[in-house]
């Protein structure tokens, strides 16, 4: 009966299946190996630090991308200010609160719906509703507000996931001894969740990051420097990808290279991050 198990028939389509799925991994890791590799075959003999630390001046005779650098970190900060509160939020009462099934299958399919529209419809909605309606204009706000309506998804769902991951012993226990249910989730529950709450902001980060063409329709392609810090986020800022877009739309590949090798090594570093987070707090290790 034992070796009926693993007949030859069985152990050969074990190892065509294994030989796609290791040829598979290797097309994967080909393609991100190649689209790294010719962006830094491009962008480092481009490089100079001085387009870090300029802005592009027609009169100065300067080109630089500094403006777009600090867009770029206003959009991020300011989403994440919007969207992180609402989707962990959000994620806490689905998990722990909400008590109909069906109200929470419905929230979480609409959730899903969400993070799978286009970007660019994002864009369109965020600059009808968010800029005509209540009259934000092209301005950082507005694609801030955009881009958190984007995110919420990914943070949500981390935070779900990671929530499920804690062991139920750790919710009875606490309960147990006298605790409120607010209690136990603020001391017990959100410390042994944070590696994945943690894990679906770096994600979201990313994305932020990668975004072109809602932020195109929103935040709009003002490379200026912020003349106030509170102000500027009322003011058009173009980030690294719509300059990077534009860059290219004028045949100007150098400067387009040097973006995209920064914004590659933004992205990676984030998902160094997020992997980092999760292996180190991983409540299912040991030690």
């Amino acid at each position: 009966m034992e070796n009926s198990l693993f007949n030859k028939k069985s152990r050969i389509s074990d190892k065509i299946l294994n030989i796609l799925i290791q040829f598979s991994t290797l097309i994967s890791v080909s393609l991100l190996v190649v689209i790294i590799g010719y962006i830094c075959i491009r962008g480092i003999p481009c490089f100079r630090f001085d387009y870090l630390i300029n802005t592009t001046s027609i009169l100065k005779n300067t080109v630089g991308i500094l403006p777009n650098i600090i867009n770029t970190i206003y959009i991020i900060l300011l989403t994440l200010i919007i969207a992180g509160p609402i989707g962990i939020g959000g994620a806490i009462y689905l998990n722990e609160y909400a008590t109909n099934k069906k109200i929470v299958e419905i929230i979480s399919f609409t959730t899903e719906v969400l993070a799978g529209i286009p970007s660019i419809i994002y864009g369109l909605f965020g600059m009808l509703f968010f800029g005509n309606l209540f009259n934000l204009s092209y301005s950082i706000l507005t694609g801030a507000l955009t881009l958190s309506i984007m995110v919420l998804p990914i943070i949500s769902r981390n935070t779900q996931v990671a929530l499920e991951a804690v062991p139920k012993s750790y919710r009875e226990a606490a309960l147990g001894i006298g605790a409120t249910k607010w209690y136990m989730i603020r001391t017990v529950l959100l410390p042994s969740a944070i590696p994945g709450v943690l894990t679906g902001v770096i994600l979201a980060m990313g994305r932020i990051v990668a975004e072109s063409a809602a932020l195109l329709f929103t935040a709009g392609s003002v490379s200026a420097l912020p003349i106030n810090i509170f102000s500027h986020i009322f003011s058009s800022g173009g980030t690294l990808t719509i300059q990077l877009y534009l860059e290219m739309a004028k045949a100007h590949y150098e400067v387009a290279f040097v973006i995209a090798l920064v914004l590659i090594i933004i992205v990676l570093a984030l998902n160094f991050i997020a992997k980092w987070i999760s292996q180190k707090f991983d409540v299912n290790k040991v030690g």
